[in-house]
């Protein structure tokens, strides 16, 4: 009996490029999201640029200057953390796409290792039972130990996304303080 099957083998193929082509579409798409985030977001900086430098030289006296400079920091500081977790849904959702992608193909490859050995158990010589047992219990525990894997990885991932909220939510406040203080002085 042979292990070999022509149309499993193309199918395996045809499979694989399938997910290939996901992976570089995902890929793509991620890319295609940071160049236009990237773009919008230089535009809006040259635009405030203009904006703030006249507001500043607009200004009557030194103190109104740095009232004016004080007024502009926590937009600016707004306007960096938007951006910074714009990039960050970008790429978690990327990396979201890509897991889904290789959870997948591993379930696939569990199942297509299953049949493999249910049907090498029943073409295997008698006494290769313990043989057999061996290696299923070898794939068992890859796969509680890819299951185990995954889990810490969503976890972590989950406790980074966190951190980097309480860190983003820590510099606005810290900004606005500051910003507020600045206003108390210049006045």
């Amino acid at each position: 009996m042979s292990f070999f099957n022509p149309e499993q083998f193309a199918a395996a193929n045809k499979a694989s490029v399938e997910s290939l082509l996901t992976l570089a579409n995902t890929a793509l798409a991620s890319a295609e999201r940071i160049a236009a985030l990237n773009l919008n977001t230089a535009r809006s900086l040259l635009e405030d640029s203009v904006s703030n430098t006249k507001a500043i030289l607009g200004a009557k006296d030194v103190q109104e200057a740095l009232s004016v400079q004080a007024s502009l920091a926590q937009p600016n500081v707004e306007k960096a953390v938007a951006y910074s977790r714009s990039v960050y849904e970008i790429s978690a959702q990327s990396q979201e796409e890509v897991s889904k992608l290789l959870e997948g193909q591993f379930g696939e490859f569990q199942k297509q290792i299953a049949t493999l050995l249910d049907k090498a158990a029943k073409s295997a010589p008698a006494g290769s039972d313990v043989a057999v047992a061996a290696v299923k219990s070898a794939v068992a525990a890859a796969n509680s130990a890819f299951d185990s894997f995954n889990k810490a990885a969503k976890q972590a991932a989950e406790i980074a996304e966190a951190n980097v909220a309480a860190a983003t939510n820590a510099t606005v406040k810290a900004v606005g303080a500051t910003a507020a203080a600045g206003k108390k002085k210049a006045a």
